[in-house]
């Protein structure tokens, strides 16, 4: 029997098997039909419903450092909360309307409360304030469920640079690490001794692995070099902190022991390719000018002080803005093929081309 022959049925004749026949016309033409907009999902299946915002209370309150304080949330029942990683961050609806990003700084293995750490900077967007005047024991607030972009990977080697308030996403990083024996070490930088937060925990875990560093005490910032120098060979470092500690490591990385990188940022990172474009507020509202080292949102904002903003990264969506005319360059880490089709765009890191003007339905 050759391969142009069809074989023979399960009873042996020599003629192929009618059900199989038909099993297989079906086949060819419903496995196409599954690639199909309208049979991507199981119609007997509902469609997803958002995850509703957790709905959460100022437990306890504390002042860790100057300017920091630091908030213990809780579910008004008293409930358990929805588990989570180390180096994962809770969103918060604040009392004003403003979302910001907080990374939790305690212990994963505690369901009861939720901890985060925030350093009050006035000249900053006003959340951290906000959370510094308005958020007392007692206060309710949403909260979205954690989320996780900075994760854990438990290498057997790991070395944990924190700037600051940067050590919040880290402790629970230290903590996993010494839970499970790895080699780890940490080291915290700041201006000084008493802006430092969370110190007597991170002695507490193992001091002969941690090291606090102030400025004030060694003559200024520390390089990157001088960082990654407490890398052992091969290992992994996690790093947070402000825009030049994380520029300084990562470019000090290819001369040092450690063999990878993995860092969250407290905001925007530079723009370092951009060109200049237009943007327009409406079909009649004015044209701004964004230029090739600054962020359209930065823009807008000069102009809209009320348009919202959280991440500044482009994954949070909260600055979301429709463009009605203009070809953006998409740089966000959030939307969809389809939601960039209908023309949403998110301005905290999407662009344009030179020369290209946006319209924006902005009034």
């Amino acid at each position: 029997m050759d391969l142009l022959t069809p074989p023979p049925d399960l009873y042996g004749r020599p003629r192929a098997d009618g059900f199989m026949r038909w099993i297989t016309a079906i086949g060819d033409r419903y496995t196409p039909a599954l690639g199909s907009p309208l049979l991507r999902r199981n119609p007997r299946r509902p469609f997803s419903r958002p995850t509703p915002p957790l709905q959460l209370v100022v437990a306890e309150r504390r002042q860790l450092a100057v300017d920091v304080v630091e908030l213990r949330l809780a579910d008004p029942s008293g409930g358990p909360l929805p588990g989570w990683q180390p180096g994962a961050h809770l969103r918060l609806a604040l009392p004003s309307g403003r979302e910001r990003h907080y990374s939790l700084s305690g212990d994963p293995a505690d369901r009861t409360t939720y901890r985060i750490a925030v350093r009050r900077l006035p000249a900053g967007g006003g959340g951290s304030v906000e959370v510094h005047d308005a958020l007392h024991p007692g206060t309710r607030i949403t909260a979205r469920r954690p989320r996780n972009g900075f994760a854990f990977c438990a290498e057997p080697t790991v070395l944990l640079l924190a700037g600051g308030i940067g050590i919040t996403p880290l402790l629970p990083m230290a903590r996993e690490a010494q839970r499970h024996g790895l080699d780890w070490r940490l080291v915290h930088v700041g201006r000084s001794a008493d802006t430092l937060p969370y110190t007597d925990e991170l002695r507490a875990l193992d001091p002969r692995r941690v090291v606090l560093r102030t400025d004030d005490e060694h003559g200024g910032v520390p390089t990157g070099a001088e960082l990654l120098a407490h890398a052992p060979r091969g290992a992994a470092v996690y790093c947070c902190g402000p825009a030049p500690m994380l520029s300084a490591v990562q470019h000090a990385l290819d001369e040092s022991p450690a063999a990878s990188l993995h860092f969250e940022r407290f905001g925007a990172a530079p723009v370092t390719d951009g060109e200049p474009f237009t943007v327009r507020l409406g079909t009649d509202g004015p044209a701004l000018d964004v230029p090739a080292d600054r962020s359209a949102l930065d823009v807008l904002r000069e102009a809209r002080p009320g348009l919202a903003y959280s991440c500044h990264q482009g994954f949070c969506g909260t600055c979301e803005v429709r463009v009605l005319a203009g070809r953006p360059e998409h740089r966000d880490r959030r939307l969809t093929p389809e939601q960039r089709a209908a023309g949403a765009l998110l301005p905290c890191v999407s662009r344009a081309a030179e020369g290209e003007t946006l319209v924006l339905d902005l009034q």
